[in-house]
């Protein structure tokens, strides 16, 4: 089942082009990998996806939920979008103010109308799954970065989104820590989340990429196998 499809998008950076004619598929169980060097467009991609910068052309579509030109989602739409994708940046941009729980927690409370108890108790079952319920209660600045990373992955999971987007997720981590990422990642698709992930990390995508696509001067093609 598709997940995401992306038909003909353009971004625009001003009156420059980031971002031309891309098209690809994201299926239901899925780990597909962007690869380009810095500046290509992969960022702009993933923002897109996530109704965080306007579409210039094309169409996005999420789990039924449609994003076209004219301007960032807004509305309904944008909560709709907001169930069913989730983002881990690549500096984290955790809530300096929140615990990790409460980073977690938050949006379950505010966007799903969930109770505080409901959400915590989903906030530490993940924080739990992911190897930092013991930091439930520290503050960003008192992280790792392997350890915010987690943090921000559990809060994007937090959504139970269909689609999961990451980017360069392992910029801030030692060779142990992209090995255990890379693990948690394919358990992810073995539980049927679709993920698009943006990376120049070469060993990283060997270790959980299903599909490579390859992004130079805005442009998106079918990478090599890897």
């Amino acid at each position: 089942m598709t997940v995401l499809g992306v038909s003909d998008l353009g971004i625009m950076r001003g009156s420059r082009a980031v971002v031309r004619d891309a098209s690809f598929a994201v299926s239901r169980g899925e780990s597909v990998m962007v690869m380009g060097a810095s500046g290509s467009g992969k960022t702009s991609v993933l923002r897109a996806i996530a109704g965080l910068e306007p579409l210039a052309a094309g169409r996005v579509v999420v789990d039924g939920v449609v994003i076209e030109p004219g301007g960032v989602p807004t509305g309904s739409l944008r909560r709709e979008l907001y169930r069913r994708v989730g983002m881990v940046f690549q500096f984290h941009h955790l809530f300096d103010h929140l615990t990790a729980l409460h980073n977690v927690s938050l949006a379950p409370m505010h966007v799903l109308h969930r109770s505080r108890k409901e959400a915590e108790q989903t906030a530490m079952a993940l924080l739990e799954r992911l190897g930092v319920a013991a930091r439930a209660n520290a503050l960003p600045r008192e992280l790792s970065g392997g350890e915010a990373q987690r943090v921000a992955i559990a809060r994007a999971l937090a959504m139970g989104p269909q689609l999961l987007l990451m980017d360069e997720p392992t910029a801030s981590l030692d060779p142990a820590r992209r090995g255990d990422l890379a693990a948690i990642l394919r358990q992810l698709t073995d539980e049927g989340c679709a993920l698009l992930i943006a990376s120049h990390d070469e060993e990283f995508v060997r270790g959980c990429a299903h599909r490579v696509l390859t992004m130079a001067e805005g442009r998106i093609s079918e990478g090599s196998p890897r």
